[in-house]
């Protein structure tokens, strides 16, 4: 039989906050650049436009398994280029996940997705899903 798996509530809206506590004080940088295979790939020729400041809690509690950034710090751009990705670190800098960058359907959403040095930036909104069924694990 293939596998299906199917979680409840309970259990993606607890695997949804533990991840999201990961991010409390940490930081949501931006990439130009093509986004790695995983977080856990190095960095390489993409470059670092700005890192925003999470709040802390960075996410307001899970609903059925979402989660949704609270007030996200905008601060001024380290470079210039076009954001492509992102790569969310914990406040000591420990990468906890990458996901996309894009003015509409994206992981983060942002009013532009040009970045120029020097510039205050801003993220307008962070979501993430935490999924109850999935076929294959």
């Amino acid at each position: 039989m293939a596998k299906n798996t199917q979680l409840s509530d309970l259990a993606v809206n607890t695997e949804a906050d533990v991840l999201a506590a990961l991010a409390n004080g940490g930081f949501l940088k931006l990439y130009d650049g093509t986004q790695p295979l995983t977080w856990n790939d190095a960095i390489t020729t993409q470059i670092m436009l700005v890192a925003l400041v999470m709040g802390n809690p960075a996410f307001a509690p899970a609903d059925a398994g979402v989660l949704i950034a609270n007030a996200i710090t905008g601060v001024l751009a380290v470079a210039t280029g076009v954001a492509a990705w992102f790569r969310l670190t914990r406040s000591n800098g420990v990468a906890i996940w990458d996901g996309s960058v894009g003015t509409a359907n994206a992981n983060v959403i942002v009013p532009s997705t040009t970045v120029t040095v020097g510039v205050l930036y801003r993220c307008s909104t962070f979501t993430h899903t935490v999924y109850k069924n999935s076929t294959g694990y």
